[in-house]
């Protein structure tokens, strides 16, 4: 298996919360932005109807950080407030 580079693994992790983010504003009214990438942590911006939801946690961990792990289990998601 060939290593990807940084730029082609910030390039799927872009499209990978592209498609978590379609996923919950359709159902829950949110969304998902990109930050940042270094490498080893994934920064995200959580807003819409995320904001100020008592279940932010649980979006950012069980949604975003589980299914980034599922293809990058290597990569720490972080909210970047």
């Amino acid at each position: 298996m060939v290593a990807l580079n940084i730029e082609d693994r910030e390039k799927q992790l872009r499209g990978l919360l592209e498609r978590v983010s379609a996923y919950v504003e359709q159902f829950h009214g949110g969304t998902v932005e990109f930050s940042s990438f270094d490498g080893r942590i994934l920064k995200v911006r959580l807003g819409g109807a995320c904001l100020n939801c008592p279940l932010l946690p649980s979006t950012l961990h069980g949604w975003v950080a589980g299914t980034v792990h599922q293809f990058f289990p290597d990569v720490e998601v972080i909210e970047d407030n």
